[in-house]
């Protein structure tokens, strides 16, 4: 899981940005609408909506864009229908690479990605080729210096927390639970006045990869672009890097 963390870090701050030209806003809306398509337009009774709204009030989506998304979604509202799928591969030096999407032309968002894996010195593989590598958790980070260890420590078991690290390569400490979980955890969280850094449900590489110099360069490249895709949420990759040389290259 090395790593994660601080690349985790970095793409929020990049997510931020990205909400100042309304990429991340389109995205968040987007899962919204599938998650209410999918189960229903009442967040207490479907656990994958009620985690897209979460998300985007902390990113400060606007409360008539999550209406009008949960609309679409249950058909009240004229909306598209979008198809939902994961792309699997590999960037340069055999790093695993997951890519969710949501599309509503698959071919066109097939053919987009192929091209940034085949511009960028990566390749596409199979259905299940690299999968395996990831486990899907909710996941948190917490700033070291910010945060009191013995009650993040304490707040995390009783909220059902299943991990909890100090990474101190990073300055964080890193907590991991089950995605059911996630939910609760993060209120519990919240009513102790934590301050998280991150707080998501993400796909945790089980081992990484380390990659440096031109290497992590290509490797960086390769996922930014893949993020910058319209049809694409979520890219997910098992690199580690230096520190250092991870917020220089990113």
């Amino acid at each position: 899981m090395a790593g994660h963390s601080k690349w985790a870090n970095i793409r929020h701050k990049k997510q931020r940005a990205d909400a100042r030209r309304g990429r991340l806003f389109s995205r968040l809306s987007k899962e919204i609408m599938v998650a209410a398509k999918l189960g229903g337009g009442d967040p207490d009774t479907n656990p994958r909506l009620r985690a897209a709204i979460e998300r985007a009030k902390g990113e400060n989506l606007p409360a008539e864009n999550i209406e009008r998304a949960i609309k679409r979604g249950t058909g009240e509202l004229e909306g598209v229908s979008y198809e939902e799928g994961i792309y699997e591969g590999y960037a340069p030096g055999g790093v695993a690479v997951l890519v969710r999407y949501l599309t509503d032309n698959r071919n066109r968002t097939l053919s987009e990605v192929r091209g940034v894996f085949s511009k960028c010195g990566g390749r596409m593989g199979e259905s299940g080729s690299v999968s395996w590598l990831f486990e899907k958790k909710g996941f948190f980070t917490f700033d070291i210096d910010e945060v009191d260890e013995d009650t993040l420590t304490e707040v995390s078991i009783e909220g059902g927390a299943e991990d909890i690290k100090k990474n101190t390569e990073d300055g964080v400490f890193e907590v991991y639970t089950a995605p059911e979980d996630f939910a609760a955890l993060k209120r519990a969280f919240d009513e102790k006045g934590l301050n998280y850094s991150v707080a998501e449900v993400s796909m945790i590489p089980r081992n990484t990869v380390r990659v440096e110099g031109d290497r992590a360069r290509k490797v960086i490249r390769l996922v930014e672009e893949l993020e910058d895709l319209d049809d694409v949420q979520e890219v997910y990759a098992n690199f580690d890097m230096p520190s250092e040389e991870m917020e220089k290259v990113a």
